[in-house]
C-alpha cells in the first residue's frame, strides 16, 4: 500500500511539474460546427486530396463519383465521360440514381474508375456496396476509396444514419473479400494532433505541413483504399 501511495504521489508530482495547457482546446464544444470549412480547409480533405493526387493516372476513361464530379474535374486525366451516382433524386448532377447497397440495376463492367470518398460510413450494408463497386468496374478498373477512422457524427444525415468508422485492418479484410488481397492497397493517414485538430474543427491551414505529413498508423484520421478489379485474361498480377 505504501508503495502504491508513493507511486501515485510521484505521478501527481510529474503532472504538477509538467502541467498540460489546453489553451483554446480546453472546451467541450468544437471551434467549428462545420468541419473547419468556416476557418479554411477541413483537415481530412488534405489527406483525401493527397491520395487522389497520388493516383491521378487511375482517374481516366469513364469515371463515376458520388454526388458531384468535383474530384474527377480536379484530378482526372484522359477522362472520357463523367457520371454521378446519388440516392437523392433531387440532385441535379446525378446521372445515376441508386442505392449503392442495392444497385442491381447498374450495368456491370462499365466504369474505369470509381471515386468513392467519405461515403461508406453512411451505408449500413458495406459488403453489399463493395460487391456492386467491384461488379460495375471494368476489368483493371480502379476504386479509389476513403473512409473515416476518426470523425464526429455528420449532422447532415443525423444520429441514426452515420453507421461506421473504419481501420486499416477492417478495410484490408473487407476489400480483399471482393477484390482479392493482391489487388488491394490500404493506407492510414494522420496522427494524434491531426485527429484532435479535426475533431475540434481546426482547418488545414492552421497546422504546419510537417504536422500533417506525420502519419502514425496507431492514430489514423482516415483510411484510403486503392482496389483494382482483376482482368481474368491477364492472370493474377498484383494491383
Amino acid at each position: 500500500m505504501t508503495r502504491l501511495l508513493g507511486d501515485a504521489f510521484v505521478r501527481r508530482l510529474h503532472r504538477l511539474l509538467r502541467p498540460v495547457r489546453l489553451g483554446s482546446l480546453g472546451r467541450t464544444t468544437p471551434l467549428s460546427q462545420h468541419w473547419g470549412f468556416d476557418r479554411g480547409t477541413p483537415i481530412d480533405r488534405y489527406y483525401i486530396e493527397r491520395f487522389l493526387e497520388t493516383h491521378r493516372s487511375d482517374i481516366r476513361g469513364r469515371v463515376l463519383e458520388v454526388r458531384n464530379t468535383a474530384y474527377t474535374a480536379r484530378f482526372g486525366q484522359d477522362v472520357e465521360s463523367r457520371d454521378v451516382v446519388d440516392v437523392d433524386r433531387a440532385n441535379p448532377d446525378a446521372t445515376i440514381v441508386a442505392d449503392l447497397a442495392a444497385a442491381d440495376d447498374m450495368r456491370s463492367d462499365q466504369f474505369d474508375c470509381f471515386i468513392l470518398t467519405q461515403t461508406l460510413q453512411f451505408i449500413y450494408d458495406t459488403r453489399a456496396v463493395l460487391r456492386h463497386v467491384h461488379r460495375i468496374l471494368r476489368p483493371r478498373g480502379v476504386a479509389l476509396v476513403t473512409v473515416p477512422c476518426v470523425s464526429r457524427i455528420a449532422p447532415r444525415y443525423g444520429l441514426m444514419s452515420d453507421y461506421w468508422r473504419f481501420t486499416a485492418a477492417s478495410c484490408s479484410t473487407l476489400f480483399a473479400e471482393v477484390f482479392g488481397a493482391a489487388h488491394v492497397t490500404v493506407r492510414s493517414h494522420g496522427n494524434v494532433l491531426a485527429g484532435i485538430a479535426f475533431l475540434t474543427g481546426l482547418a488545414r491551414e492552421e497546422l504546419r505541413q510537417g504536422d500533417l505529413d506525420a502519419d502514425d498508423p496507431y492514430f489514423p484520421l482516415i483510411i484510403t483504399v486503392r482496389a483494382v478489379k482483376r482482368d481474368p485474361t491477364a492472370g493474377e498480377a498484383p494491383a
